[in-house]
């Protein structure tokens, strides 16, 4: 069985963020092995961080998670400028990950700086969810049910229509 992985910087606090997941992820459990792993965020001192402070919270941040990611992990790493792509498109996209070979995709969520360059490195993917900007909290709502969608999907389920 498939092994998804949300690897994310920061914690919810919010219940109603955090329940929602919780619904999806124990739908998910149908068809994958779902887990969320949450990273501690770095901190900045000053109010107004320079470009030298931003990229040390990248690096360090990107440190950990991949720390998280096994070599021979697919990832997925949601990023800004990443591709655009459609709930069927994903769909394939873990389905072809799963031929080919990928016992584990791991799904990249950075913090409020993004993802260091090394992450996106990484990354067999890099996707944009889309061109507006959401909290972190909501993206990772928005991800847990998109996986959930395309697994049904792939199954020729009726929760996509």
């Amino acid at each position: 069985m498939l092994r998804v992985n949300i690897i994310c910087i920061g914690k919810i606090k919010e219940k109603f963020y955090t329940d929602a997941i919780a619904e999806y992820a124990k739908r998910l459990g149908a068809f994958c092995r779902f887990a969320v792993t949450e990273l501690p965020e770095e901190r900045i001192k000053s109010n107004t961080p320079n470009a030298a402070q931003i990229g040390e919270v990248l690096t360090a941040e990107g440190r950990r998670i991949l720390q998280k990611i096994s070599p021979s992990d697919y990832v997925i790493a949601l990023c800004i400028e990443g591709k655009l792509q459609s709930s069927e498109a994903l769909a394939q996209t873990l389905a072809d990950a799963a031929v080919a070979g990928k016992s584990t995709v791991d799904c990249i969520i950075g913090g409020s700086y993004g993802l260091s360059d090394a992450v996106k490195s990484r990354a067999d993917l890099r996707l944009s969810m889309s061109r507006m900007t959401f909290p972190h909290q909501l993206a990772r709502v928005i991800l847990t049910e998109q996986i959930y969608r395309a697994f049904e999907i792939n199954a020729g389920g009726k929760y996509h229509k």
